[in-house]
């Protein structure tokens, strides 16, 4: 465990490292707790990988070099990342709004890559590779 005065960071992987991490923070924390001090314990899933953003990225990139035209022009990758998680999070039931922006443009408020799990990150790919599949794009690289 990692403490940076009251911030702990630390990677769960099994049932009883996580018993014994939790029980070293309750004694680690208990005299704070009792002197009145007040801490929020936050436990996610792990997010995507460096690989993963790379390989999504470069994906985007591979997407606007084919030259396919979307709404009857070429995009850009930042342009096909925006479709892509957009489309993503529509297919997999997730949701999204699209809401007036502050000069009256439409604005998709759409899910962050970079708070994705690693799980969430891996089925953006496969719908990316998927809908590069589908487009007869040619998936050029790995990652950047």
């Amino acid at each position: 465990m990692i403490l940076r005065g009251f911030q702990a960071f630390r990677r769960l992987t099994d049932a009883q490292q996580g018993h014994d991490i939790l029980q070293r923070l309750w004694l680690t924390l208990k005299p704070y707790l009792l002197d009145g001090h007040v801490f929020e314990l936050v436990v996610r899933p792990e997010t995507r990988t460096a690989e993963q953003n790379a390989k999504f990225h470069a994906l985007c990139e591979d997407i606007a070099r084919s030259g396919l035209q979307w709404c009857g022009k070429e995009r850009s990758p930042a342009e096909w990342k925006v479709l892509l998680v957009s489309a993503h999070a529509t297919a997999t039931k997730e949701e999204s709004e699209v809401v007036t922006g502050l000069e009256g443009e439409l604005v998709n408020l759409r899910e962050s890559t970079a708070q994705m799990s690693k799980r969430r990150c891996s089925s953006l790919i496969e719908y990316t590779l998927s809908f590069c599949a589908q487009n007869d794009i040619e998936v050029q690289q790995e990652s950047k």
